[in-house]
């Protein structure tokens, strides 16, 4: 290669990984995966060893990351978040230990971990309490995000036992992989686009404005790196112990999540074991990470530009396989949206055989350039159902033929319509398009909504094919012997269906008005759009103006809402409901008022007169909101014995009202005041 052959190719390198750099940290929206990425970067490497003199000071080889979001307050890094230097070779694991021994003084001990595929943290403690969370970002500054990480469960607020005045712990926040499920089938139910994979799903939950949203999605989380000034263990392992001590969650010793190793046979013995196991977890690891144990031997070790010398991750290769497309078929959401689903002659991939792989919408279908026949590449990273990464080009037929997305609904044939700006074509035949009709009636009567027992999907289907329900109003009038008759329904059976369907009668509003099915409207909208609005009769009328008023209500759920209250059919429907004498009103609780209207409210502390609970819950009977960080919307920070001296100083420097629970209880005229 000449020089100015290096020189190009270095600067198109550049680029390129520095594109993928911004999708992968900023967007989250990998283009590629990490072992193609890595392999740019290696290249990238190579090529500035070998010609010096056209390695740029902000090469992306000098980098430790990507770039910083502008949503979240920027905070620099006390301690530096280096990367690891990767590796997909067990040849070079073995290389890296061998110049470990060189360079260590004694033997050294090592440390193996699973490398969780989720987004780095690092999380400050001060006397016990947690402090501030932030990300990665690049490595010197990350993101504030502690409002968010507050809300995962498996990180404490407080700590026990005998730590650090001062601290930080670092480790990873993934996404559960039957959490991770369970959220994009309840996209699919909204006819939502579906999340890719759990790692980039878990980055865009963190970096989310509504807390409420991050705390339901289940979050979780491992920690396992202690910082400070002050030693408080010889080695990283005793580190770990001391940290689940204190009432962290660290990996599992017991589960060989965790492994102390004498010897490089004993690290490969752990890799094997995990590149096997590993698709037997509840969450998703891209590989094993081995770190010199004693931390004297670490400082000896020193760092690299970016990355230490005593520690190395061993990335595992994407599981895929190769296999035929039999055909390309399409499924009808309740929303009306139109799915493509490749089907495949069956291969074992990941421990289980693999007949379909998602295609999501036409524009996949295009990207991947897709013929009838063709021999595809398939992953399992995490979704639902496989996914087709590639095609192999050397194995397509010459005659082989295009396939191109459908024109017409494959149920009903009716024209199908995509939106300017979606990603999914839908089918227009609200109340005609039988999977769209049974859909929505399944919708109803699940368990976050209608939560009516005894029908399930089989059933809905032989009472929409004998005529029985046409949409989910119809569900009121069925008898004891409509669903008697059915077949395999036996006399407990549809006694149970009847009853439970007559409980439904019960249900609040706000359950009411998610199991409607109006597009975007999820189970937290829902609650939002009751709590606003009050009654039916209120929403209905209500304004484009007066919906995207509301907290957190945007114009997409909002032009939905219209758009169902317009249709002549659902109002019929809910007049329907109505009569039936189901809920379509919040049902105020004893005492409540509106005294609080747009007031926003901060507690913190122990209280004589009513606990904790027991004054937020009045915040809300009394139209106020609870939030749980101060910030300048905070207007009164309601202080009890015991509180922290850091949240009344930061309510001191931003004039926040401070009270206490006796002029709160007088605010709302309470009887304890």
């Amino acid at each position: 290669m000449t020089e100015q052959e290096a020189k190009k190719r270095i600067d198109d390198l550049s680029r390129e990984i520095e594109s993928h750099n911004y999708n992968y940290y900023v967007l989250s929206q990998p283009l590629i995966d990490d072992y193609s990425f890595d392999q740019l970067l290696k290249e990238l490497e190579s090529l500035e060893a070998k010609f010096p003199q056209f390695a740029s000071d902000n090469s992306p080889t000098k980098r430790v990351g990507g770039d910083i979001t502008k949503k979240f307050t920027t905070v620099e890094h006390e301690y530096p978040m280096l990367s690891l230097s990767n590796t997909y070779s067990e040849e070079e694991i073995i290389e890296w230990e061998n110049r470990v021994q060189k360079l260590s003084p004694t033997q050294p001990e090592y440390v193996c971990e699973l490398k969780y595929d989720g987004v780095a943290i690092g999380i400050r403690y001060e006397n016990g309490a947690l402090k501030q969370a932030v990300t990665r970002g690049d490595g010197t500054k990350g993101e504030d995000v502690t409002t968010n990480v507050r809300t995962i469960k498996t990180i404490p607020l407080k700590l026990k036992g005998d730590f650090p005045e001062k601290f930080e712990i670092r480790g990873e926040i993934f996404f559960p992989l039957e959490r991770f499920k369970l959220l994009n089938e309840q996209r699919e139910e909204l006819g939502e686009e579906l999340y890719a994979n759990p790692r980039n799903t878990a980055s865009g939950t963190l970096k989310l404005q509504n807390s409420a949203i991050v705390a339901d999605r289940g979050l979780d989380c491992f920690l396992y790196g202690v910082y400070g000034e002050k030693i408080i263990a010889e080695s990283h392992s005793r580190a770990v112990e001391q940290a689940g001590e204190w009432g962290f969650k660290i990996p599992s010793y017991q589960k060989r999540m965790i492994a102390k190793c004498q010897s490089i046979d004993e690290i490969m013995e752990f890799i094997a074991h995990w590149d096997k196991e590993r698709h037997h977890l509840p969450f998703e690891i891209d590989g094993i990470v081995i770190k010199v144990d004693r931390y004297e031997t670490q400082e000896n070790l020193g760092y690299t530009a970016k990355s230490p010398r005593w520690a190395i991750a061993y990335k595992f290769k994407a599981e895929q396989v190769q296999t035929e497309l039999n055909e390309v078929t399409y499924q009808v959401g309740r929303t009306g949206a139109i799915t493509p689903v490749a089907n495949l002659a069956p291969v074992l991939l990941a421990g289980t055989t693999v007949k379909r792989a998602s295609l999501h919408n036409a524009d996949q279908i295009e990207k991947l350039d897709l013929h009838e026949g063709d021999f595809v590449y398939v992953e399992k990273g995490g979704e639902i159902i496989p996914k087709i990464v590639g095609v192999n080009l050397g194995m397509r037929k010459d005659n082989a033929v295009k396939i191109d997305f459908i024109n017409h609904c494959p149920q009903c044939n009716t024209l199908l319509l995509r939106k300017p700006g979606e990603a999914q074509h839908y089918c227009p035949n609200y109340n005609g398009c039988a999977p769209q009709i049974k859909g929505r009636i399944e919708h109803f009567i699940s368990r976050k909504a209608m939560d009516i027992d005894g029908l399930g999907p089989e059933t809905i289907d032989l009472l929409f094919k004998q005529g029985l329900v046409n949409n989910y109003a119809d569900l009121y009038e069925l008898t004891f012997h409509d669903i008697v008759e059915l077949e395999r329904m036996a006399d407990k059976s549809a006694n149970n269906a009847i009853k439970s369907i007559k409980s439904s009668k019960d249900i609040p509003f706000e359950s009411v008005l998610f199991a409607i099915g109006i597009r975007y409207v999820g189970e937290t909208v829902a609650k939002k759009l009751a709590k606003h609005f009050k009654n039916i009769e209120s929403l209905m009328n209500a304004s484009f103006e007066d919906l995207i008023n509301v907290d957190e209500i945007g114009e997409k759920i909002a032009q939905s809402i219209r758009l169902f209250f317009e249709d002549h059919e659902n109002k019929q429907l809910i007049e329907r409901l109505k009569n039936y004498g189901l809920k379509f009103e919040i049902e105020e609780a004893e005492g409540s008022s509106e005294i609080l209207s747009g007031k926003t409210f901060v507690v913190s502390g122990v209280f004589e007169k009513v606990s904790r609970k027991e004054l937020k819950e009045l915040i809300e009977i009394n139209g106020g909101k609870n939030t749980g960080s101060i910030s300048a919307k905070t207007s009164y920070l309601i202080a009890g014995e015991k509180m922290g001296p850091a949240k009344l100083a930061k309510a001191n420097d931003l004039g926040v009202k401070i009270i206490n629970e006796g002029d709160f209880l007088k605010m709302i005229n309470h009887p304890n005041a």
